[in-house]
């Protein structure tokens, strides 16, 4: 359609009484079958669908508003609007209503709102109108009283705004009011006041279109400053006239859109500051002040869109090298404002202020901004940047790309030269505003963080059939921007412990930490590489020997994140460079104290042993076991250790591991049915069926030779006892220390021990597997063991050598264990015998 005239914006009232958009449309009036009545139908422009079908109800209250606003509701909490493009369109849809309703299209509302009583509709239909006092001095008491009275009845007050319309009442008041001034009547200037906060209380646009004229808006704030309930009058209109002063940086040609600016800055300060605070009563008959206001900001904002010269004019000021300073400030502030104020718009309207502001060129002349010495500017520029990268993240993330693109290809022109290239990449100069923030607080250093985070997160990244935004800028980022990020880490984690641990220095390097540590969560093989390649996990566990414990935590919480992912890569990286002994310094240094610190060390400890990673746990135990036997108050180092000796044994012992596969198959993965069959024969078989001492093995089990069992484990058993002779001489004979590379040595606090050495091999560790006392080393043949599932043991049951159990099987022994009980004793003895 090209009929303009038709075009409309569809609104609905949202639950905190702001107007959403629907989306844009023309709108016709027709015949609707399915609705059995005249209805109003808007489709929208960009593809037809339907936004709004409606039936003209005879009984619906529609209000046309400031000439081009048509409102009504459908539903008692369904509030709907149409916004014209023109008013003569908006005329013409309203002549419509009317003529479905049997109204005069000269009124303003169709019905009364709510329904009133039947007593009462027989008092005003005796009354057809409502008679005003006249306008005098010595009656403002009455009127103050009319005005009072009609405020609970929404008749009543329907009567009494057309005749406040009709008669220009509100005008003949406001004569008043100055009469009272000069005269100093403070109780004429107190009725007055409540005269004025009853007109405000009608709700009706009409009368705010009136009392909010050019004329007129000074006067109403004037009535406003008289409350009768403090001792001295307000200054409103003082602060309007001589405080607030509206500033042109660009000159706005068009008269009507700078009355436009002045009228809705004044009524914004009525709702925020003059009025009282309504009360629950009050506030929904606000509404069409705050729709007011809300059709005000819409219509600015589209204004200056539209005003192509204004905005060429900021852009070009704002990257003028010859703008002064303070002209450049005030550029910046209004520019700062304007994207504050588009936040009010609705999705719809946002879109188009941001793609126009991105035309314009706002991200070039950001980066000129924020590369300026002026801290107020500068500061300004990052909340206009924070603006754009909440709105499209996309959008900034292609302007830096193509930047970087330019930037190369010039300096491969001016290396041809041999000329430097010394400019910096917007995102690039965030950074460094980040690094180089002067609050003590550094209030603005997490807000670009916050940023920052944004813009490398792949959650938001776009992908296409022929390319992904995710690979495209992670890859751009790691190579431009991250060695800017990871500079002040870098730069502090050169010693053993931080170069600088002040408390701004130890709020910075957490802030980075803390985007490293999504970097880890969320990036793949690019974190990966920086991580490997610059060797920073050792750097950042340098912030271990912090002071503050906040820093190094994080610096713990980075490890942490990398020994979740359970990535060998990383893990080979943390084992050849012995990562885990700045973990354990830190651990052995907090002592016995139980804070944040013991359990997220544990916790990670932990971590490892439940998700039985092979690789850690064998480098811990090898490497730290003997700084961490002595730990008893939580199990896990001792589970760490039991974990270590169960592989040791697996990989010493790959026969027996397997022979335990195929007995634990025969055990647990034997047919339904046939173990059913088993379970009736054992129980229908004699006691004088079974001899004494005779071992009870099930029938699918008998197949298998007994020697040929017994063999491998009688071996192994002897080896095991052999193994334990040789250690015992061993540890009788020498002092265990040293290992080949590097040596583990920890300078600990008083009360621990000072020089700690690990071991050269895991063989050589007291409690490792064959030594005496293990908790690991198993019982000769004929002890029966009575240990707990975590304990490996080797145990005979009537000559029958039971194989090692492990974690993994424990709920299945719990099974076996709960069926023997419940087996007769007769039965069970044998069992034992």
């Amino acid at each position: 359609m090209t009929d303009t005239r038709r075009r409309v914006k569809v609104y609905t009232l949202n639950e905190d009484r702001q107007w959403d958009d629907r989306g844009t449309g023309h709108v016709t009036s027709g015949y609707v079958e399915r609705l059995k009545g005249m209805s109003l139908l808007v489709r929208a422009e960009s593809d037809g669908s339907l936004l709004l079908e409606s039936k003209i109800n005879p009984n619906t209250a529609y209000q046309k508003q400031q000439d081009t606003l048509i409102v009504w509701s459908e539903a008692e909490n369904y509030d709907l609007a149409l916004s014209f493009q023109e008013k003569a369109g908006c005329d013409e849809i309203w002549e419509k209503i009317c003529q479905v309703q049997g109204k005069d299209p000269s009124v303003d509302i169709t019905q009364d709102l709510v329904d009133e009583s039947e007593e009462e509709r027989f008092d005003d239909m005796s009354s057809p109108g409502l008679e005003l006092p006249s306008c005098e001095l010595s009656r403002l008491e009455e009127i103050a009283e009319l005005v009072a009275s009609s405020l609970p009845s929404p008749l009543r007050r329907e009567k009494l705004a057309l005749a406040l319309e009709n008669e220009g009442y509100i005008k003949k008041l406001l004569e008043l009011f100055h009469v009272c001034e000069d005269l100093e009547n403070i109780e004429g200037l107190h009725h007055l006041y409540e005269i004025i906060k009853g007109i405000f209380l009608l709700n009706r646009t009409a009368l705010f279109e009136v009392m909010f004229s050019e004329e007129c808006i000074m006067d109403v704030i004037g009535c406003l400053e008289y409350d009768p309930s403090l001792s001295q009058p307000r200054k409103h209109r003082e602060f309007l006239t001589k405080t607030a002063k509206f500033k042109e940086v660009i000159p706005i040609s068009d008269p009507e859109l700078k009355q436009k600016i002045h009228q809705t800055y004044r009524v914004q300060y009525i709702q925020d500051m003059v009025l009282p605070t309504p009360s629950v009563f009050e506030e929904n008959m606000l509404s069409t002040l705050h729709s007011f206001i809300f059709f005000n900001k819409v219509e600015i904002v589209g204004m200056l869109q539209e005003d192509e010269k204004f905005l060429t004019d900021l852009f070009a000021q704002l990257t003028d090298e010859a703008t002064d300073e303070e002209k450049r400030q005030e550029l910046v502030n209004f520019l700062k404002e304007f994207c504050a104020f588009s936040q009010t718009l609705q999705p719809q309207n946002r879109d188009a202020f941001f793609k126009t502001l991105s035309s314009m060129g706002i991200l070039p002349a950001l980066e000129v901004i924020l590369g300026m010495d002026d801290a107020q500017v500068r500061s300004a520029a990052t909340d206009i940047f924070s603006y754009l990268v909440e709105y499209n993240p996309s959008m900034v993330r292609e302007f830096v790309m193509q930047e970087a693109q330019q930037n190369d290809d010039v300096s491969k022109k001016l290396t041809e030269q041999k000329i430097t290239n010394k400019d910096i990449l917007l995102i690039n100069l965030i950074i460094e505003h980040m690094i180089c923030d002067t609050d003590p607080e550094l209030g603005g250093a997490v807000q670009l963080m916050g940023l920052l985070r944004t813009l490398v997160d792949p959650e938001n990244m776009l992908a296409t059939a022929n390319k992904t935004e995710k690979t495209e800028f992670l890859g751009f980022f790691y190579k431009h921007c991250m060695h800017v990020l990871t500079a002040p880490l870098l730069a502090n984690t050169t010693e053993e412990k931080p170069s600088k641990d002040d408390f701004q220095t130890a709020q910075l390097l957490a802030l980075v930490l803390e985007l490293l540590t999504f970097c880890v969560e969320h990036h793949t093989y690019h974190i990966k590489n920086y991580i490997i390649n610059k060797d920073i996990l050792r750097r950042v566990l340098v912030l271990m020997a912090s002071k503050h414990a906040f820093l190094a935590l994080c610096a713990l919480r980075f490890k942490r994140k990398i020994i979740g992912l359970k990535d060998e890569f990383y893990n080979r990286y943390i084992m050849k460079s012995f990562l885990f002994e700045p973990v354990v310094k830190a651990f052995l240094n907090n002592g016995s104290r139980y804070n944040l610190m013991n359990s997220a060390i544990i916790e990670m400890f932990e971590f490892i042993r439940v998700e039985d990673i092979k690789s850690l746990t064998a480098h811990v135990i090898e490497n730290y076991w003997k700084a961490l036997e002595d730990v008893d108050y939580v199990q896990t180092f001792k589970g760490l250790k039991l974990r270590f000796e169960q592989q040791r044994e697996r990989q010493d012992n790959p026969k027996l591991d397997s022979m335990r596969s195929i007995l634990r198959n025969h055990r647990y993965r034997r047919d339904a049915r046939t173990l059913e069959d088993e379970e009736e024969m054992w129980f229908n078989t004699d006691d004088e069926d079974m001899e004494d001492g005779e071992a009870v093995v099930p029938p699918s089990d008998k197949t298998k030779n007994d020697e040929d069992i017994m063999e491998p484990i009688s071996k192994f058993m002897e080896r095991k006892k052999l193994k334990e002779t040789e250690e015992k001489e061993v540890l009788l004979k020498t002092n265990l220390s040293g290992r080949q590379s590097p040596s583990f040595k920890l300078s600990l606090s008083s009360g621990t021990k000072t020089n700690l050495t690990s071991q050269s091999s895991a063989t050589n560790l007291p409690g490792s597997p064959g030594s005496p006392g293990s908790p690991g080393s198993p019982g000769s043949p004929g002890s029966v063991s009575k240990s707990t599932s975590q304990t490996a043991a080797i145990t005979t049951k009537g000559g029958l050598v039971g194989l090692v159990d492990y974690p993994d099987d424990d709920e299945e022994d719990d099974e076996d264990e709960d069926k023997e009980e419940s087996l007769p004793l007769s039965k069970k003895a044998k069992l034992e015998s």
